[in-house]
């Protein structure tokens, strides 16, 4: 007679309705989790590579959608500055540059609605000053700090930013086409790397997912003899 407390006395016992183990729930929530991952890195890359074929297919095209949403972002900006002006929380002696600001936001928005090449121009100056001034933190951060870690990767990559934003502001329009040619590049190589990642994580989770693997049938099938 079993005695309770035998950890073999219902091993043949069917299990009741609702209790399956807790580690097959887990394996089923990691597959799906696994499924879903690989299947929203094949969706981006090949989105990526459909933006870089368009990109370099119509450049001229996409630098006039470009200006279209470059141009909403101001008036958006603008908008948000004007109305934090007259916001309670902002100090007596700020509102006159949230509000000049904002001024300056919306005209520069409305300016972009008129042509491409206006917007063109402001989007090419805007990424210029925006490089050309981070370029010259960075520089200025790492110079003035000798302990810092990577610091010559970091004085090397402000002196590229400032170079950058000063060819993008010298020559904007040369300027701002060209980085249109290699952000379409550089879509299709990082689309093209995130479908082979996408590839490799679905063969990866048939792998290692219970159940998956195909299962491979015997060469030679032995039948009993009937007089067995």
């Amino acid at each position: 007679m079993a005695s309770p407390s035998d950890p073999t006395s219902d091993a043949g016992a069917p299990r009741p309705a609702g209790t399956e183990p807790q580690g097959a729930s887990a394996a089923e929530t990691l597959g799906a989790l696994a499924n879903a991952g690989w299947q929203i890195a094949l969706t981006a890359g090949v989105a990526a590579i459909a933006l870089g074929v368009v990109v370099l297919v119509w450049p001229k095209e996409t630098l006039q959608v470009i200006g279209v949403f470059f141009g909403i972002y101001l008036l958006l900006v603008g908008a948000f500055q004007l109305a934090a002006a007259f916001g309670a929380h902002v100090p007596a002696h700020l509102r006159a540059l949230h509000f000049l600001a904002g001024a300056v936001s919306v005209l520069l928005g409305l300016i972009c609605f008129r042509g491409t090449l206006q917007s063109i121009l402001l989007l090419a100056l805007w990424i210029g000053f925006g490089w050309l001034l981070r370029g010259i933190m960075v520089t200025a951060t790492a110079v003035s700090a000798p302990a810092m870690p990577a610091r010559g990767w970091m004085v090397f990559s402000g002196i590229i930013g400032m170079l950058a934003g000063m060819v993008l502001i010298v020559a904007p329009f040369a300027s701002i086409a060209a980085l249109t040619l290699v952000t379409g590049i550089m879509a299709i190589v990082l689309g093209v790397v995130e479908v082979f990642h996408a590839i490799r994580m679905r063969v990866e989770v048939g792998r290692l997912l219970p159940g998956t693997a195909p299962k491979r049938r015997p060469l030679f099938h032995h039948t009993p003899h009937p007089q067995h």
